[in-house]
């Protein structure tokens, strides 16, 4: 599948019953909701699916499992989050095998690799495969920052399409358009600088809160590309303070509680994670239960057009 770079992917979570294994029901839940919502494309092991605690097993089962279910309405992309070079080029060949329409790459994990190694890793896993890639650029998490020289190498590579934007500075996104023109489709991928990201040029959404609240999130993306920005600041600024719970390193179990709260997705996450407790859990409910109290009703047709699959 040819991958049409805009619109809202989420980085979804993956789901886990209370023994510890994948849940494919609870999961199937959510994509449901995702797709009614009309999200254009789906994240599969990024940092909100837990992908250092899962198996490659687990990763390459969830990413078949997900492609059957979906069955072509939108891509589906999986994360590569590797230590080494050689096994970030297995998981593309195995992606590639199974179906995968895309990957998102992050730089080499653990090890804080220089601009030279970076590229060097970027290079090879774009020379073994011709899915279609997104470079995840987040120096703030992941202590490597792709800049624009880098990129500059990268726009050789007709495979590496795009770019997840999550170095918290917005005029990066300017910088970007300046440099490289369309060259590269740009995503943010900051929840809590979503919409100003979109009003600079960002061409999608890379999303959490949309695992929660998926209609709100694609409403304020389409109404922001159809210039009614007073429509969608309206939605925003009722949703900052829960995209807020985007940038908090417990993001996957904040993000999970407010799936619960909106009664598609379950609280249990993978140790070394524990569901959240005490003052800090009552902060977190008090600002999901506030939103869903005042919840906006959407302009009409601001959400939605992609058909559910059959149960």
């Amino acid at each position: 599948m040819k991958i049409k770079w805009s619109g809202v992917f989420p980085a979804v979570t993956t789901k886990f019953t209370d023994n510890d294994e994948l849940d494919f029901n609870a999961f199937d839940e959510n994509i449901y909701a995702q797709l009614e919502a009309g999200v254009d494309g789906l994240i599969l092991g990024g940092s909100l699916g837990e992908a250092s605690s899962l198996t490659n097993e687990e990763k390459f089962g969830l990413l078949s499992h997900t492609i059957k279910l979906v069955n072509g309405r939108v891509p589906v992309l999986l994360n590569i989050a590797e230590s080494t070079t050689k096994a970030a080029v297995q998981v593309a060949k195995t992606a590639k095998e199974l179906g995968a329409s895309g990957l998102m790459l992050l730089p080499p994990m653990r090890y804080y690799a220089d601009d030279e190694e970076t590229l060097a890793f970027f290079k090879s896993v774009a020379e073994s495969t011709d899915l279609p890639i997104m470079i995840y650029n987040n120096p703030v998490d992941y202590k490597i920052e792709v800049t624009l020289d880098m990129f500059a190498e990268l726009a050789n590579y007709e495979n590496i399409q795009a770019v997840k934007e999550s170095t918290r500075n917005i005029s990066n996104i300017t910088r970007m358009i300046n440099r490289f023109g369309d060259r590269f489709k740009i995503f943010t991928g900051v929840d809590p600088i979503a919409m100003e990201s979109l009003v600079m040029g960002a061409h999608g959404w890379v999303a959490g809160l949309v695992d929660a609240f998926p209609k709100e999130t694609v409403a304020i993306y389409r109404l922001i590309k159809s210039n009614r920005i007073q429509e969608a600041l309206t939605i925003y600024r009722w949703f900052l303070p829960v995209l807020e719970l985007d940038i908090h390193p417990k993001l996957v179990q904040y993000i999970k509680l407010a799936e619960v709260g909106t009664g598609i997705g379950t609280e249990n996450v993978r140790a070394p994670r524990l569901k959240i407790k005490g003052k800090e859990r009552e902060r977190v409910l008090k600002i999901i239960n506030d939103a869903l109290v005042a919840r906006p009703v959407l302009p009409e047709n601001s959400w939605g057009v992609l058909e559910l699959p059959a149960v």
